[in-house]
């Protein structure tokens, strides 16, 4: 073992030899595996920090909740035209299956509509996320409360004017003032602020709830009746845990059909969208986004391998006489392959810690300038060690080979 100890400390010094020595050379040939490790650690911190963002933005949401609308959320065997033709989800299908629907936790009703400007005073935010939603979304949703509250049924069931903001947009119109109790004008009529949502971060597709103000449905309902087509209604169930998901969409199916007296033989003139569909989407984005950061990574990872080869091709060069000197004085092969073996995985090493380093650093930047924290995990930073520690042993084995079989007479001799 102290043999060993001692061959690692020896080949260090000799790559260390070959910076200092060959320092334009060498590093131009560890770029590739920098380049290589960069590429990949980049790519993987990136969608590991966008899975985690994801993750916390849809963690208040069971992956069973469904989504009931004339809409899919994925591709669909029905022709379009057909789509097109199906009704929009009314409010009295929503009060219906909500006293109907067994093994349901929480049944809510959303109506997805324009954006507006929200008003208070001489300050004025544009293009806000309005959300009209029933009383049960706060808990469909887990909405989390800096100030205040959500409206109750009773103010939800009347369409009293009231509403909750989320935090930008309450800093933007109120600053360092109280925001509970003031009033705002929004649809042209004021609105009595009544909570402000914890701040959440920039949204998984640009929309937050800190961008967002929720008002309840049934006033959006009063303003534009029920068959106006220009806005989507939802409604969001919540089945018990535990539930078996396809009897639980089958009793969606059946409940709906018939109170829309949907004949036997005709399909459905909806569509129930599970949200774990959606995250099994996304899923399958961020596994084709690791998957093609290899791809192209993987190209200057070669070039970095041929980079390495090249370094320890020219340094049993121009080490020749002093292999053929160990040989000479009872050195084995094995101990001249290692110690070659050795110097290329340390050299690739440092090529590769340079990239994790130019990695930390940019993950750094980034997340001081934009509103999203990238994190350069323990496990990448392992990985692309070990990846440039496996490149240099893959890349230093046949000049290692070279150097163990020359023949110590013959080497000394080239060497002088």
């Amino acid at each position: 073992m102290l043999v060993y100890l001692r061959l690692l400390k020896e080949s260090f010094a000799f790559a260390m030899n070959a910076l200092r020595s060959n320092m334009l050379r060498t590093l131009l040939s560890l770029l590739g595996v920098t380049i290589g490790i960069f590429s990949i650690i980049a790519v993987l911190a990136a969608v590991d920090s966008l899975d985690r963002k994801i993750s916390k933005d849809l963690s208040g949401l069971d992956k069973n909740t469904i989504y009931l609308m004339k809409f899919s959320f994925g591709p669909s065997e029905i022709p379009k035209w057909k789509r097109e033709q199906f009704p929009n989800i009314k409010y009295d299908e929503y009060t219906y299956m909500k006293g109907a629907m067994t093994n349901t936790d929480q049944l809510g009703y959303q109506i997805f509509t324009k954006r507006e400007s929200i008003k208070y005073d001489s300050n004025t935010v544009s293009d806000v996320n309005m959300v009209p939603v029933s009383y049960e979304f706060i808990d469909i949703q887990g909405l989390e409360f800096d100030k205040g509250r959500f409206y109750n049924e009773s103010e939800a069931n009347s369409g009293a004017k009231v509403i909750v903001l989320g935090s930008e947009i309450a800093k933007s119109l109120f600053d360092e003032l109280e925001p509970i109790g003031k009033n705002v004008r929004v649809y042209g009529q004021r609105f009595t602020v009544i909570g402000v949502l914890k701040k959440q971060g920039a949204g998984l597709f640009g929309d937050s709830d800190d961008t967002s103000a929720f008002i309840p449905v049934n006033f959006l309902r009063q303003l534009y009746g029920d068959n106006n087509e220009s806005l989507v209604n939802v409604i969001i169930l919540k089945p018990n845990k535990g539930v078996d998901m396809g009897a639980y969409k089958s009793e969606i199916s059946q409940k709906l059909r018939s109170y829309r007296g949907v004949k036997a033989g005709e399909i459905d003139n909806f569509f129930i969208n599970v949200f774990s569909g959606f995250t099994d989407l996304i899923d399958g984005i961020i596994l084709n986004m690791k998957f093609g950061g290899w791809m192209i990574s993987g190209f200057s990872l070669l070039v970095g391998g041929f980079g390495i080869a090249n370094i320890m091709f020219v340094s049993v060069k121009e080490r020749t006489n002093l292999i053929g000197i160990q040989k000479s004085l009872g050195a084995k092969n094995r101990f001249i392959l290692f110690q070659f073996l050795f110097e290329a995985v340390i050299l690739s090493v440092i090529g590769g810690v340079i990239g994790l380093f130019l990695v930390w650093i940019i993950a750094l930047v980034l997340t001081n300038v934009l509103d999203f924290e990238f994190v350069l995990g323990m496990g990448n930073i392992l990985l692309g060690t070990l990846l440039a520690g496996l490149i240099g042993l893959i890349s230093g084995i046949l000049p290692a080979i070279t150097a163990s079989k020359l023949d110590p007479v013959e080497a000394i001799r080239t060497g002088m």
